[in-house]
């Protein structure tokens, strides 16, 4: 057995992660990850549609974003992590040795998203309300990716939910102290167990995808569907973070870049929809 959810009843026996075909390893993560954007540039396109836009801004868009959003997910990842690269630079390109933060494509989206708005005149927060309905889908589906790997994981729990991992298929990146010393036997095999934190993220998008959707009729302004993106996926990112065992850290601080970002994006987006509302208000009166 590779990977268990006990409590739930659940047993792998073999947790695969990747497939060949014709002698080429493709790794599921990348093949969830792009089952992601698919389902992210079909929901944004349905909404352009519901809107009355025109669909192929979005394609167009996508084509741009989801290059530049994985090279920004790159470089965010490599800044923080720069003692793995800094003696073999060109291991910065092996994107299929891992290493993508969320963060990074999060903010290559928006910087993208800004060019493209002005390159063909259009609104920026307008856009933005529907893209972050694909994002935060993508985000959903993507987070799963990481179970495949057996990473993004968080403590040791034995909560309902608990995942629990061979311990010989886990990276010895993911491991600390905590985790190890709650290491378990089991029929002469090594196994760790531990919070499943891409579980929670997904589920968590996806109530946040759910109240967007649900709020998008409703809105008083243009980029408050965005500001609840960038809040709900704030906060939830913030409490799941301080789980999880491999967090990007500051350098020489036990800081979380994921979470203190988030927490910024979480303040933020309260301030712009207060601001943004106040604005209609006063403009009705």
């Amino acid at each position: 057995m590779d990977a268990a959810f006990p409590h739930l009843g659940i047993y792998i026996k073999h947790l695969a992660n990747h497939i060949d075909v014709f002698g080429f390893r493709i790794a599921f993560y990348g093949i969830i990850i792009g089952l992601g954007m698919l389902a992210g540039i079909n929901i944004a396109c349905a909404d352009a549609k519901r809107r009355g836009q025109n669909p192929d801004l979005y394609l167009d868009f996508a084509m741009y974003a989801i290059v530049l959003s994985i090279i920004g997910a790159r470089i965010y990842y490599v800044v923080f992590e720069w003692d793995m690269y800094k003696d073999d630079l060109l291991q910065i390109f092996n994107l299929r040795g891992g290493g993508l933060a969320i963060y990074g494509g999060v903010i290559a989206a928006v910087i993208t998203l800004t060019v493209y708005c002005k390159v063909k005149k259009q609104s920026f927060f307008s856009m933005a309300d529907t893209g972050v309905l694909g994002l935060i889908l993508g985000q959903a589906i993507g987070r799963w990716g990481n179970f495949f790997n057996a990473e993004a994981f968080g403590g040791y729990t034995d909560s309902l939910f608990a995942l629990r991992y061979k311990l010989d298929i886990v990276g010895a990146g993911m491991l600390n102290e905590d985790v190890l010393s709650h290491a378990m036997e089991i029929d002469g095999v090594k196994y760790i167990q531990v919070h499943p934190t891409f579980l929670y993220e997904s589920c968590w998008n996806l109530m946040v995808l759910a109240f967007m959707l649900w709020y998008r009729k409703r809105k008083k302004f243009d980029g408050e569907v965005f500001f609840i993106y960038l809040g709900g996926y704030g906060l939830g990112r913030m409490i799941i973070e301080s789980l999880r065992t491999d967090s990007l850290l500051l350098p020489n601080t036990n800081i979380a870049v994921s979470q203190l970002l988030a927490g910024l994006c979480f303040v933020v987006s309260i301030v712009c929809i207060a601001v943004g509302r106040k604005r209609v208000k006063n403009a009705t009166k």
